[in-house]
This record gives C-alpha cells, structure tokens and sequence, in this order.
C-alpha cells in the first residue's frame, strides 16, 4: 500500500485536508530534480546546541571560521542506494546526528530534507507520519513487546499506519521471509536469542517500505555470530536497493558500508567512500577476502 502524504503549507499544517489545497505546499515539499529523486539524506548547514551563553555548547556544528567565529553547520548529503556508516567515539555527536536524522530531535539551526521533505515544516503529527513511513528504525536494544509474538511485532508499524489485517500479514510474513524468521513468527520474545529478536526487529524496521533504514549500534547486543549473521542481512537489503544509515564506534562493523563518516567534537573530520554508489558493498564485493580478515570468528556451540 503507498500511504498518501498530507498536502503541506510553510507552517506545516495539512490544507484544507486535499492534496494540493495549499499554494505554498511546494516549499515544505521539494520537487525531485530532473535528474532523478532527491537525496534520502540533505543536511544543510545544521547546527545542535545545548545552554546560552557562555555555557553554550555545539553538540553538531562545522568547523568554527577562525576569522569571524561563526558556527556554519554541518552538511551530509546521503543518495538513495548509498549504505552510509557514521562513526565517533562517545561524546562526538553521532547520537546528536542519528536523532536528527531519524526525526527524534530538531536541529537548533539549518534545514533538513529527507526523501525531498523539509521536516522542518511539519507538525508533530506529521512527524510521527514521516518516521513510521520514511525511516525504519534499528537500536541496540530489540525494543520488542514481551507478550508479542514475531509476527505481531513486525505487524505494529502497519497497524499505527492503518493496514487492513489481510494486508498486514501478507507484509508481515514477507519482512520475516527477507531476514530469515519466517519459521519463527509464532515465536515471543523470550522463546529467541538475541540475534534473532534483532532480525525481528530489522523485519519491522522494513516492512513499511522506508526510504531509509536507520540502525543505531545494531551489533552492540551481539555475539560475534548474530553480529555476522545481521550484517549479511544488511548488506544484502544494500544490495537490493536499500539506502542504510549505520551508527556504530566499531570499525569491524564499518567495514561493510560504502561510505564511512567520521565525527569528532560534532564536526565532520573524513568522508571517505570505499565503494561506488551504484554497485554491493564491500563483503558482497569481495566475500572471500572480506571473510579472510573479520574479526568475527564463527563458533562451534556443539
């Protein structure tokens, strides 16, 4: 099902509850370029900061001009396809990054386009809609429901957006099949390791058809074993299309992104890509050698 986006005005509000009901809907809603679509990902001089004053401090900013003292912000721009690794040592700003990026948190200053919306117009209503229907979210912790069983879980983003039930299991079971749990949907919580209430949670994040799959330390709860196994699943989506934003300090992890973006004090030090755009990642590129040298050695629980 293609959920149908509210017709924005600069102020966010729906118009008139019709599309195109407003006459300035088009600048909360960019039109893609010619070219093709727009980026997922547009950071556009974006600036995070906490306390006044003196006392004021950058959580994400760019590199302060030495002439003037100005903060310009930081710019990031991720393309559709692209699997994106940011990386930092705590108290860098990836967290501060990966709020604004998945829409938990405003920036102080600057603009933010996903999927060509300006987020910066839109009511918390609005919000809610761009994050069950833009972003599928991973964190370190499963955040599944106890009493759930697999295909339950997987179900919640749909139902929130209005799925008919038929509809929802037919999805349900297809995001289950793409992560290799389709033999576990009747399956709670409890009654699975760790790595496979992670895949779970990877079958919910997509089973919307996001633009954007955003993990947060997805391997952090991991053995070495569901670590590789979950990684596979994700350069696999890549493969696929998928565009993946990856937050993660382990440079084993990074590995598999084409891209890696390294932050420190809040500013962009490096930006380096490690394979082309258009193309698999690393390990599908290359899957003997990138094996030769994990650090992720399978192990034996016989």
């Amino acid at each position: 099902m293609t959920p149908r986006w509210p017709s924005l005005s600069r102020r966010g509000r729906t118009a008139a509850g019709e599309p195109g009901g407003g006459d300035d809907s088009s600048a909360a809603r960019p039109r893609p370029a010619a070219s093709g679509p727009p980026p997922v990902v547009q950071l556009r001089r974006v600036v995070k900061s906490y306390g006044l004053g003196d006392a004021e401090v950058h959580a994400l900013c760019g590199p302060i001009d030495p002439e003037t003292g100005r903060v310009p912000g930081v710019d990031l721009t991720v393309q559709t396809g692209d699997f994106v690794a940011i990386m930092g040592s705590s108290g860098s700003g990836k967290s501060t990054l990966m709020n604004i990026v998945g829409c938990l948190d405003a920036p102080t200053s600057g603009r933010y386009l996903l999927d060509g919306i300006d987020v910066g117009y839109l009511d918390e209503h609005q919000l809610s809609l761009v994050r069950n229907r833009k972003i599928g979210f991973v964190f370190q912790s499963f955040n599944l429901v106890p009493r759930m069983n697999a295909i339950d879980q997987v179900q919640l983003p749909l139902a929130y957006a209005g799925v008919k039930p038929e509809q929802r299991q037919r999805r349900a079971l297809a995001a289950l099949s793409m992560v290799g749990m389709l033999d576990r949907a009747d399956h709670r919580p409890n009654e699975l390791s760790g790595g496979q209430q992670q895949r779970i949670a990877v079958a919910r994040a997509l089973v919307m058809a996001p633009a954007m799959l955003l993990a947060d330390e997805p391997t952090g709860n991991l053995d070495s074993r569901s670590t590789d196994e979950l990684l596979a699943i994700v350069d696999r989506l890549n493969a696929s299309g998928r565009t993946v934003v990856l937050i993660t300090h382990e440079d084993e992890v990074a590995r598999h992104a084409k891209r890696v973006v390294r932050l420190v004090d809040g500013r962009i030090v490096s930006d380096v890509r490690q394979t082309a755009l258009q193309g698999p990642p690393p390990a599908l590129i290359d899957a003997a050698g990138f094996a030769e040298h994990t650090l992720h050695v399978p192990r034996d629980d016989s």
